[in-house]
């Protein structure tokens, strides 16, 4: 095996929805709204309408409600947001979940990488006790002015969107303005293929990133609470995912131990494919040496090896008559083919075969020559 492709980093990207899957509720739904003096449920039908009467974005339509209504409550900077994600209470186990697990990938030889994809605030999830955990945290977020107050978004992420963050941890490019997301990549240059890809969600919205992380061989796992699993039990029905689990992220529960599953089965798997690796780059090394000729009549002398039928065999021998001339391990293999390959061997006295295998044992006294001509001359 090549140094590049043994030498290459094992890595397994875990992406998560942060609200209803890393939290047991919206974000904004845990202080911050009632902060305001209003009721959670009002203030999300009042950012629905407020959507809907005007062909927005609901995610703007809340991120506007949520800038207009702190005026003269709170300074909406990225501080007090920060400080109300501090706030933000997260399902059993997820304070420890993240070393459990990247020291489980260490002992397996993966580098575990941790994201959220989420359409939440960023500044709120930086505000929470596991940020430090994530390589990236996409989410929606504010754009602050030379005072730091938040005056326009920065970015809106909703579940149409979301499908862009897999292509960027796939290619490595990270940075939300970053072209080179566009560019062409082959699958083996992937930082992160897909196959080596972890997806967890809970709901509707994280249905495109599901689907696209299943179909090109990675893991997609719907998370439900104590309650019902109509959810997940519609989203694996409709191919979305591969597996469900409830939103325990405690040690031993069944979440750590499908993480710790695949994880297994992603250091086991990618020892085959970096022998795959290893096998495509001799294929190409060894052909960008040969012109389309000498594949050809490689391709030749293996179809003369695998014939089967005497018409088959004339066939062949045809075209390989037409051909003037052929290299010294070619013509050994030639020679091998009509010793080994019954079906050859037992028409070689046949004119065309006979005067094929003369001709290409002329000049050479290798053992193989020399039994053809003994063949042929009995």
């Amino acid at each position: 095996m090549t140094d590049d492709i043994k030498d290459k980093e094992i890595v397994l990207a875990i992406c998560y929805d942060f609200d209803k899957t890393i939290s047991p509720d919206d974000m904004q739904a845990q202080g911050f709204i009632q902060s305001l003096g209003q009721e959670v449920e009002n203030f999300w039908n009042e950012s629905n309408k407020l959507a809907g009467d005007n062909d927005m974005d609901q995610n703007l339509a809340w991120m506007y409600k949520m800038t207009k209504e702190s005026r003269g409550t709170h300074v909406f900077n990225k501080e007090m947001l920060r400080n109300y994600g501090k706030n933000v209470n997260l399902f059993p186990g997820v304070s420890t979940w993240f070393d459990r697990i990247n020291l489980y990938g260490e002992e397996k030889g993966i580098k575990v990488e941790h994201y959220i994809i989420s359409s939440g605030l960023k500044e709120m999830i930086e505000g929470t006790e596991v940020a430090k955990y994530f390589k990236k945290i996409y989410a929606s977020s504010f754009y602050f002015d030379e005072d730091g107050v938040a005056v326009w978004p920065a970015q809106c992420i909703n579940y149409t969107n979301k499908t862009q963050f897999l292509f960027r941890i796939k290619k490595g490019v990270l940075e939300i303005n970053d072209t080179k997301v566009n560019d062409y990549l082959s699958e083996d240059q992937s930082r992160v293929p897909f196959r080596n890809m972890v997806y967890i969600g809970d709901s509707d919205t994280d249905i495109p990133c599901m689907k696209l992380v299943s179909i090109n061989g990675g893991y997609s796992i719907g998370v439900h609470g104590k309650e019902s699993k109509n959810k997940v039990f519609k989203m694996i029905e409709e191919n979305r995912i591969k597996y469900f689990a409830e939103a325990d992220y405690s040690e031993g529960s069944e979440l750590e131990k499908l993480l710790k599953n695949i994880i297994d089965r992603t250091a086991a798997n990618e020892i085959l494919e970096m022998k795959n690796m290893e096998c495509v780059q001799e294929m190409m090394i060894e052909r960008r040496s040969k012109d389309e000729q000498f594949i050809q009549k490689e391709d030749l002398i293996d179809k003369l090896n695998e014939s089967s039928s005497f018409s088959e065999t004339h066939e062949i021998i045809g075209l390989m008559s037409g051909i003037d001339k052929w290299e010294k391990s070619q013509i050994e293999r030639i020679l091998e083919v009509g010793i080994a390959n019954s079906q050859v061997k037992y028409i070689l006295k046949d004119k065309d075969i006979k005067k094929f295998y003369v001709r290409i044992s002329q000049g050479t006294n290798s053992t193989h020559a020399k039994k053809i001509r003994e063949l042929i001359d009995k």
